[in-house]
C-alpha cells in the first residue's frame, strides 16, 4: 500500500509557473505582432534553441526586415507564435532565408574590420 503522507504542492503553487509562462507567451506574441505590423503587415519565423533552455525566435517581415526575440522555453515560444499567427519554418534556410533583406550595415558588420566595417564598441 502506498504512503499517502508525501506532501503535495498546493494547487496555487502548481498553477503559478503555468500562469507565468502564459503571460510571457502573451507578451512575446504582442512583440511578434508589433514586428509584423511595422514590417509589411505579416511575418514568418523559425525557432531554435540557443542556450540553457532559451529559444531564439527569428522573425522575417513581409518587407524583408529581420529581427530576433528570445523566449525562456520552446513551449513559450510555440505558444507565442501560435497566438500571433506566425508562420513557422523548420529551418532558417531556403525559402525563409531568401526573403531576408540586408543592407550596408549588416554587410559591413559581417565582414567586420576586414573591409573597414565599424569597430566593435566593446573593443574601444
Amino acid at each position: 500500500m502506498a504512503d499517502d503522507t508525501t506532501p503535495q504542492a498546493a494547487p496555487e503553487a502548481q498553477a503559478a509557473p503555468a500562469a507565468r509562462a502564459d503571460r510571457k507567451a502573451a507578451r512575446l506574441a504582442r512583440q511578434i505582432d508589433a514586428f509584423a505590423k511595422s514590417h509589411g503587415g505579416s511575418a514568418e519565423g523559425q525557432l531554435a534553441h540557443i542556450a540553457r533552455g532559451t529559444v531564439r525566435v527569428a522573425l522575417v517581415g513581409a518587407n524583408g526586415e529581420w529581427g530576433n526575440l528570445v523566449a525562456p522555453s520552446m513551449d513559450v515560444a510555440r505558444k507565442a507564435a501560435e497566438k500571433a499567427g506566425l508562420t513557422l519554418h523548420d529551418d532558417f534556410d531556403g525559402e525563409l532565408a531568401a526573403k531576408v533583406r540586408t543592407g550596408p550595415y549588416e554587410w559591413s558588420r559581417m565582414a567586420g574590420l576586414q573591409i573597414g566595417g565599424p569597430s566593435n564598441p566593446a573593443d574601444n
